[in-house]
C-alpha cells in the first residue's frame, strides 16, 4: 500500500455554502466530528480540535492552521499531532475540502496528504494513515448527515 494520501469523494445533500458552514462552524464541527473548537476560517489562523474520551474524560488537543478558505469551494488546513508546535509543512498532514455544486447538492472531494514527508518509520506511519483512513470512514458521512439535516432546517 502506497500511505500517501487518503481520498475521498462523496455526494451531500446541501449545497456548498450549507457544507462549507458544516465544515467551519464550531457547532456543526462538534456534532459530526465530535470536537471542540473556536477558529476563523482565514487563510493562516491557528486553531486547535479537543476530543474528550467519554469513558476516561482524556481530553487530547491537535493544532491546525488554515491553509486556504474561499467559500463556498474551499476549505483546507495542516495539522498535527504534535502537541505544542505549529502546524505546517513538513510536520503535518494537508486536509483539503473541494466543494463543487451539483444540482440541488455537493460533490465534496477530500483529501489528506503528507503522511510521507512526516519522516515516520514504517509501522508508525501505517498506523497512522490507517487510523486516519478509518476516522474519515467514519466522520465523513457524518458530515454530509448533519449538512443534510441544517440544509432541510434553513
Amino acid at each position: 500500500m502506497e500511505y500517501g494520501s487518503i481520498e475521498r469523494e462523496l455526494y451531500v445533500d446541501a449545497p456548498p455554502q450549507v457544507v462549507f458552514d458544516v465544515l467551519t462552524d464550531p457547532e456543526y464541527i462538534r456534532e459530526w466530528w465530535s470536537a471542540e473548537t473556536d477558529f476563523e476560517a482565514s487563510p493562516g489562523r491557528p486553531g486547535t480540535l479537543t476530543w474528550t474520551n467519554e469513558s476516561s474524560g482524556v481530553r487530547k488537543s491537535v493544532p491546525f492552521t488554515v491553509v486556504e478558505s474561499d467559500p463556498p469551494r474551499t476549505l483546507s488546513f495542516r495539522w498535527t499531532h504534535d502537541e505544542g508546535e505549529t502546524a505546517a509543512a513538513g510536520n503535518s498532514l494537508l486536509v483539503t475540502f473541494d466543494l463543487t455544486p451539483e444540482g440541488e447538492g455537493t460533490t465534496l472531494r477530500f483529501r489528506e496528504t503528507g503522511y510521507r514527508e512526516r519522516g515516520w518509520e514504517a509501522a508508525v506511519l501505517e498506523a497512522h494513515y490507517n487510523d486516519h483512513r478509518q476516522g474519515w470512514d467514519f466522520y465523513l458521512p457524518r458530515m454530509a448527515a448533519t449538512a443534510k439535516r441544517v440544509a432541510g432546517a434553513r
